[in-house]
Protein backbone atom coordinates (compact mmCIF):
# COMPACT_ATOMS: atom_id res chain seq x y z
CA UNK A 1 0.00 0.00 0.00
CA UNK A 2 2.48 2.85 0.85
CA UNK A 3 4.28 1.77 -2.65
CA UNK A 4 0.75 2.44 -4.50
CA UNK A 5 0.98 6.01 -2.68
CA UNK A 6 4.52 6.95 -3.34
CA UNK A 7 5.15 9.18 -6.35
CA UNK A 8 6.48 8.21 -9.42
CA UNK A 9 9.66 8.87 -11.46
CA UNK A 10 7.36 10.51 -14.35
CA UNK A 11 5.32 12.08 -11.74
CA UNK A 12 7.43 14.04 -10.22
CA UNK A 13 9.03 14.75 -13.55
CA UNK A 14 5.54 16.29 -14.45
CA UNK A 15 4.47 18.39 -11.10
CA UNK A 16 3.37 21.53 -11.94
CA UNK A 17 6.34 23.49 -10.59
CA UNK A 18 8.86 21.69 -12.58
CA UNK A 19 6.70 22.25 -15.82
CA UNK A 20 6.75 26.06 -15.09
CA UNK A 21 10.54 25.14 -15.02
CA UNK A 22 11.05 23.80 -18.50
CA UNK A 23 8.79 26.74 -19.53
CA UNK A 24 11.31 28.83 -18.07
CA UNK A 25 13.80 27.41 -19.64
CA UNK A 26 12.12 27.47 -23.41
CA UNK A 27 11.19 30.91 -22.58
CA UNK A 28 14.71 32.17 -22.13
CA UNK A 29 16.55 30.09 -24.79
CA UNK A 30 13.98 31.81 -27.06
CA UNK A 31 15.22 34.99 -25.54
CA UNK A 32 18.76 34.74 -25.72
CA UNK A 33 18.13 33.51 -29.72
CA UNK A 34 16.27 37.02 -30.31
CA UNK A 35 18.55 39.51 -27.45
CA UNK A 36 20.06 41.07 -30.26
CA UNK A 37 17.05 41.42 -32.85
CA UNK A 38 14.52 42.21 -30.22
CA UNK A 39 16.08 44.24 -27.18
CA UNK A 40 12.25 44.97 -25.67
CA UNK A 41 10.90 41.39 -26.50
CA UNK A 42 13.92 39.69 -25.30
CA UNK A 43 13.48 41.84 -22.39
CA UNK A 44 9.70 41.34 -21.62
CA UNK A 45 10.26 37.73 -21.90
CA UNK A 46 13.24 37.27 -19.63
CA UNK A 47 11.73 39.34 -16.79
CA UNK A 48 8.35 36.75 -17.43
CA UNK A 49 10.66 34.01 -16.95
CA UNK A 50 12.40 35.76 -13.82
CA UNK A 51 8.59 36.32 -12.40
CA UNK A 52 7.54 32.40 -12.72
CA UNK A 53 10.54 31.59 -10.18
CA UNK A 54 8.39 32.93 -7.90
CA UNK A 55 5.14 31.54 -9.26
CA UNK A 56 6.75 27.63 -9.02
CA UNK A 57 7.41 28.26 -5.61
CA UNK A 58 4.03 28.93 -5.30
CA UNK A 59 2.49 26.24 -6.71
CA UNK A 60 4.92 23.72 -4.72
CA UNK A 61 3.78 25.10 -1.58
CA UNK A 62 0.01 24.76 -2.68
CA UNK A 63 -0.02 21.54 -4.71
CA UNK A 64 2.25 20.34 -1.96
CA UNK A 65 4.76 19.09 -4.83
CA UNK A 66 7.79 20.41 -3.40
CA UNK A 67 11.08 17.97 -4.46
CA UNK A 68 14.79 18.38 -4.61
CA UNK A 69 14.51 18.14 -8.13
CA UNK A 70 12.97 20.95 -8.55
CA UNK A 71 14.39 23.11 -6.25
CA UNK A 72 17.58 22.14 -8.32
CA UNK A 73 16.14 22.68 -11.23
CA UNK A 74 15.12 25.97 -10.02
CA UNK A 75 18.33 27.15 -8.99
CA UNK A 76 20.20 25.99 -11.98
CA UNK A 77 17.66 27.90 -14.60
CA UNK A 78 18.35 31.06 -12.42
CA UNK A 79 22.15 30.87 -12.11
CA UNK A 80 22.11 29.99 -15.68
CA UNK A 81 19.75 32.59 -17.34
CA UNK A 82 21.84 35.19 -14.94
CA UNK A 83 24.86 33.69 -15.77
CA UNK A 84 23.94 34.55 -19.97
CA UNK A 85 22.69 38.20 -19.47
CA UNK A 86 26.01 38.60 -17.73
CA UNK A 87 27.74 37.30 -20.40
CA UNK A 88 25.86 39.18 -23.16
CA UNK A 89 26.29 42.63 -20.93
CA UNK A 90 29.94 41.63 -21.23
CA UNK A 91 30.12 41.41 -24.81
CA UNK A 92 28.06 45.73 -24.75
CA UNK A 93 29.66 46.93 -22.27
CA UNK A 94 33.74 48.13 -21.42
CA UNK A 95 35.13 46.79 -19.22
CA UNK A 96 33.70 43.30 -19.91
CA UNK A 97 35.75 42.37 -16.91
CA UNK A 98 33.16 43.65 -14.38
CA UNK A 99 30.53 41.74 -15.81
CA UNK A 100 32.30 37.89 -15.67
CA UNK A 101 33.55 38.78 -12.08
CA UNK A 102 29.67 39.50 -11.35
CA UNK A 103 29.50 36.20 -12.59
CA UNK A 104 31.88 33.98 -10.80
CA UNK A 105 30.96 35.60 -7.55
CA UNK A 106 27.30 34.53 -8.43
CA UNK A 107 28.08 30.97 -9.22
CA UNK A 108 30.47 30.71 -6.61
CA UNK A 109 28.51 31.76 -3.86
CA UNK A 110 25.63 29.42 -4.77
CA UNK A 111 27.80 26.60 -5.38
CA UNK A 112 29.85 26.90 -2.54
CA UNK A 113 26.49 27.66 -0.43
CA UNK A 114 24.61 24.50 -2.09
CA UNK A 115 28.27 21.94 -0.75
CA UNK A 116 27.90 23.50 2.35
CA UNK A 117 24.41 22.74 2.92
CA UNK A 118 24.81 19.31 2.03
CA UNK A 119 28.15 18.45 4.34
CA UNK A 120 26.48 19.73 7.41
CA UNK A 121 22.93 17.77 6.59
CA UNK A 122 20.77 20.45 5.93
CA UNK A 123 17.73 19.96 4.12
CA UNK A 124 17.92 23.47 2.30
CA UNK A 125 20.15 25.98 1.72
CA UNK A 126 18.13 28.36 2.65
CA UNK A 127 18.62 27.15 6.79
CA UNK A 128 21.29 30.13 8.23
CA UNK A 129 19.80 30.52 11.69
CA UNK A 130 23.36 29.22 12.54
CA UNK A 131 24.98 32.35 10.57
CA UNK A 132 26.57 35.03 12.44
CA UNK A 133 25.66 37.45 9.68
CA UNK A 134 22.14 39.40 10.45
CA UNK A 135 22.04 40.59 6.72
CA UNK A 136 22.69 37.10 5.85
CA UNK A 137 19.89 35.85 8.06
CA UNK A 138 17.53 38.50 6.95
CA UNK A 139 17.66 37.70 3.21
CA UNK A 140 16.77 34.35 3.48
CA UNK A 141 14.22 34.21 6.15
CA UNK A 142 12.74 37.52 4.95
CA UNK A 143 10.48 36.77 1.83
CA UNK A 144 10.03 40.38 0.72
CA UNK A 145 13.97 41.61 0.93
CA UNK A 146 14.98 38.62 -1.03
CA UNK A 147 12.60 39.13 -3.63
CA UNK A 148 13.89 42.93 -3.33
CA UNK A 149 17.27 42.44 -3.85
CA UNK A 150 16.49 39.57 -6.65
CA UNK A 151 14.02 41.67 -8.44
CA UNK A 152 16.78 44.35 -8.21
CA UNK A 153 19.63 42.69 -10.03
CA UNK A 154 17.37 41.47 -12.84
CA UNK A 155 15.68 45.00 -13.28
CA UNK A 156 19.34 46.66 -13.34
CA UNK A 157 20.80 44.26 -15.82
CA UNK A 158 17.48 44.64 -18.05
CA UNK A 159 18.13 48.34 -17.92
CA UNK A 160 21.80 48.05 -18.72
CA UNK A 161 20.62 45.87 -21.66
CA UNK A 162 17.84 48.44 -22.79
CA UNK A 163 20.24 51.57 -22.54
CA UNK A 164 23.35 50.20 -24.61
CA UNK A 165 23.29 51.66 -28.13
CA UNK A 166 26.33 50.73 -28.96
CA UNK A 167 28.25 47.84 -29.68
CA UNK A 168 31.11 48.52 -27.27
CA UNK A 169 29.34 50.84 -24.53
CA UNK A 170 31.10 52.30 -22.05
CA UNK A 171 29.62 51.34 -18.26
CA UNK A 172 29.77 54.67 -16.51
CA UNK A 173 29.33 57.10 -19.14
CA UNK A 174 25.91 55.69 -20.02
CA UNK A 175 25.19 55.37 -15.96
CA UNK A 176 26.03 59.31 -15.76
CA UNK A 177 23.90 60.09 -18.88
CA UNK A 178 20.99 58.36 -17.47
CA UNK A 179 19.20 61.54 -16.76
CA UNK A 180 19.19 62.19 -20.43
CA UNK A 181 16.90 59.40 -20.82
CA UNK A 182 13.00 59.59 -19.68
CA UNK A 183 11.53 58.84 -16.13
CA UNK A 184 11.45 55.50 -15.88
CA UNK A 185 14.79 54.84 -16.55
CA UNK A 186 15.62 57.60 -14.13
CA UNK A 187 13.32 56.32 -11.36
CA UNK A 188 14.44 52.71 -11.72
CA UNK A 189 17.97 52.93 -11.76
CA UNK A 190 18.57 53.98 -8.28
CA UNK A 191 16.40 51.93 -6.76
CA UNK A 192 17.85 48.99 -8.41
CA UNK A 193 21.49 49.77 -7.74
CA UNK A 194 20.49 49.92 -4.20
CA UNK A 195 19.36 46.31 -4.12
CA UNK A 196 21.90 44.78 -6.44
CA UNK A 197 24.63 46.42 -4.03
CA UNK A 198 23.27 44.28 -1.30
CA UNK A 199 22.70 41.28 -3.40
CA UNK A 200 26.15 41.24 -4.11
CA UNK A 201 27.59 42.02 -0.56
CA UNK A 202 25.24 39.07 0.31
CA UNK A 203 27.06 36.86 -2.43
CA UNK A 204 29.94 37.84 -0.80
CA UNK A 205 28.85 36.46 3.05
CA UNK A 206 27.34 33.57 1.44
CA UNK A 207 30.34 32.42 -0.28
CA UNK A 208 32.52 33.13 2.82
CA UNK A 209 29.89 31.52 5.16
CA UNK A 210 29.82 28.12 3.28
CA UNK A 211 33.47 28.12 3.10
CA UNK A 212 34.13 28.64 6.70
CA UNK A 213 31.57 25.43 6.61
CA UNK A 214 33.92 23.63 4.22
CA UNK A 215 36.64 24.22 6.24
CA UNK A 216 35.25 23.45 10.00
CA UNK A 217 34.10 19.81 8.13
CA UNK A 218 37.51 18.86 7.53
CA UNK A 219 38.80 19.77 10.75
CA UNK A 220 35.63 17.72 12.59
CA UNK A 221 36.98 14.78 10.63
CA UNK A 222 40.10 14.69 11.31
CA UNK A 223 39.58 15.15 15.09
Amino acid sequence: MANKSRPSTLSVYLYVPNIIGYVRILMNCYAFAICFKDKYLFSLLYFVSFVCDALDGWFARKLNQVSTFGVVLDMVTDRISTACLLVVLSQVYRPGLIFLSLLALDIASHWFQMHSTFLVGKSSHKDVKDSSSWLFKLYYRNRKFMGYCCVSCEVLYIILFLLANNPTENLIEVLLNVSTRNWLYLTLLPLSLVGWAIKQLINIIQMKTASDACILYDIAKKQ
